[in-house]
């Protein structure tokens, strides 16, 4: 099979999958976190799960000499960051709303308080602490090791869209 037609072959799979996930209101949320992590953005960076609870969302980052901005120093792109921060919180806003369903990012603040370690796992925690009926907001942190310490917080706001909306 040429790889154009393996591609159209995982596209169609991923559609699949993903019109099974979107809508569900009691899914594997931990199944459906895996599989957008598999996918896109998540999965070119590294991006692994950690854990959730009733409105939280941890994500993790191993580092890799790609993702170094300097190498002189061994400090990583905040690209990854921000990667990690917009999935954490996202994916935070699907628990509270009790359902997957598409939402668009409106704003995502986020405050940079220091350096990541060279060379040490990040995770970043998302929390929803509202979902209204059209905005979701949420705010979240990303650390090193200790969350007392952490390299940046965020803040933001997700608009909600039902399930047979595209983004």
């Amino acid at each position: 099979m040429s790889g154009h037609g393996k591609m159209a072959d995982d596209i169609r799979a991923s559609q699949t999958e993903r019109d099974l996930i979107l809508g569900a209101t009691d899914p594997d949320f931990e199944r459906v976190v895996r599989w957008l992590l598999g996918h896109g953005h998540g999965l070119a960076i590294g991006t692994e799960y950690i854990g959730h609870g009733e409105d939280w969302v941890e994500l993790g980052l191993c580092q890799r000499p790609d993702l170094v901005a300097d190498p002189a120093t061994g400090v990583i792109a905040s690209g990854p960051i921000i990667t990690l921060l917009d999935f954490a919180t996202s994916a935070s806003t699907w628990l509270r709303r009790k359902k997957v369903a598409p939402n668009a990012t409106l704003d995502l603040r986020i405050d940079y308080l220091r350096p990541a370690r060279p060379g040490a796992k990040i995770v970043a925690r998302g929390e929803c602490y509202a979902a209204k009926r059209t905005v979701s907001f949420v705010r979240g942190i990303a650390h090193d090791g200790d969350p007392e310490d952490p390299i940046a917080h965020c803040v933001g706001t997700f608009f909600n869209m039902d399930e047979k909306s595209s983004v």
